[in-house]
């Protein structure tokens, strides 16, 4: 209680306008990002039919997408450094915007190419530049606001898409992407008005004696504990529709499911950050990682009835653990750092779930796809000592509650 009263007295000592403020901007911030981002997998198919595009310029179209969002946050991080994540911020959502508008006029590949890579590097600018303001705005007690921020996007991945497809329904798919588009000049007026210019770096002094001690490799390890988890996740999902088929489960059933897991994601991503402020890191880590590893392999073992009670636990288990190291992410960056270490962890992480499919995926053509399950099952239980480690180079308030 006298941390949380000493961070309160030090963000109002600072002038942080409002913490509320900054958190809702930041999670708009967020919700629309991440909507414009899935919003893509609604196109493709329209795409397609469109311009008669085969599969595999889709799967560029997509890849361009992400490789552009993915390859620019740490240099995107670097430009907040200079001319201020909020100025940052905002341009970016505009250039994320245009670039929707720039598809909406699009009469083939190339312009859809061109496009996407405009949506991408608009879109770079978000994960390292809002994380940082909520974590700022919040200093010691930005865990559970970093939940909520992370639980916005996926509030954004099903409001967004779902939206558009209803205004299908209106109008062509060139009116939506501009109405779509207009949302975003909104956000980014709002980002522009409501995030605060400046904070001052995240508990300065601490970080710079934690950084002298081996904050460096605090923050190394923590890159690698969020990159493994991405890869769980991601190959799990790869091969859950498939043991669904093997038990009988229709496609129906298969979209059903997914969806119970995508709920308790959400719910997941919402309620560890605020569980990792009162257990602290490494207890929620242990219970999170473990409780997956165990879900994992009892999805393998259970009839269809009770995976399809199991799902929603998976799924909160399976993305709860991001919300506790993303708010970890400030506590060993560098000193006045926290844009670029935001920038580099959600690059790692990205790129981890890009990656592991892949990986899993031959794994899964080689031993089968049960044994690929199990090797994700393994691969959150190689995470415990790794957490473990990591322990001892965070603060202590951090360990636990």
């Amino acid at each position: 209680m006298t941390t949380l009263s000493a961070n309160t007295r030090n963000a109002e000592a600072q002038g942080i306008p409002s913490r509320t403020r900054t958190l809702w901007t930041a999670c708009a911030a967020h919700a629309l990002h991440d909507g414009y981002t899935d919003l893509i997998y609604l196109l493709l198919p329209i795409w397609q039919a469109e311009f008669a595009i085969g599969y595999g310029a889709l799967a560029f179209l997509r890849g361009l997408a992400a490789a552009s969002m993915a390859g620019l946050q740490v240099p995107m991080g670097r430009v907040a450094e200079h001319i201020g994540g909020r100025t940052t911020l905002a341009l970016g959502t505009a250039l994320a915007a245009i670039g929707y508008v720039i598809a909406g006029y699009s009469a083939g590949l190339i312009g859809l190419c061109v496009a996407l890579v405009v949506v991408g590097c608009g879109l770079s600018t978000q994960h390292p530049i809002a994380s940082a303001a909520v974590s700022r705005a919040y200093q010691g007690d930005a865990r559970g606001p970093l939940g909520t921020y992370n639980f916005a996007g996926d509030i954004g991945k099903a409001a967004i898409p779902s939206g558009a497809s209803l205004l299908l329904v209106l109008m062509s798919w060139h009116h939506m992407l501009w109405a779509i588009a207009a949302l975003g000049v909104v956000v980014a007026v709002a980002v522009a008005i409501f995030l605060p210019a400046s904070l001052r770096p995240i508990h300065s002094e601490a970080k710079a004696e934690r950084h002298a001690s081996g904050g460096c490799g605090g923050f190394a390890l923590l890159l690698i504990v969020g990159m493994l988890d991405s890869s769980v996740r991601m190959g799990f999902l790869t091969f859950l529709p498939f043991l669904l088929q093997e038990q009988g489960a229709s496609l129906s059933t298969i979209g059903q499911a997914l969806a119970l897991v995508f709920i308790g994601g959400a719910a997941g991503k919402f309620a560890c950050g605020w569980l990792g402020a009162r257990l602290g890191v490494l207890a929620t880590v242990l219970v999170t990682e473990a409780g997956t590893a165990v879900a994992i392999l009892a999805v393998l073992v259970l009839p269809l009835a009770g995976i399809l009670v199991l799902l929603p636990v998976v799924g909160l288990l399976l993305n709860g653990t991001s919300s506790v190291l993303y708010g970890t992410v400030p506590e060993v960056a560098p000193a006045g750092r926290t844009e670029k270490a935001f920038a580099i962890f959600y690059t790692g992480t990205i790129g981890a779930s890009a990656t592991a499919p892949i990986l899993f995926g031959i794994l899964g053509d080689a031993v089968g796809a049960h044994a690929a399950i199990i090797a994700t099952a393994i691969t959150a239980a190689v995470i415990l000592p790794l957490a473990i480690a990591l322990a001892p180079r965070l603060p202590t308030t951090e360990l636990a509650s």
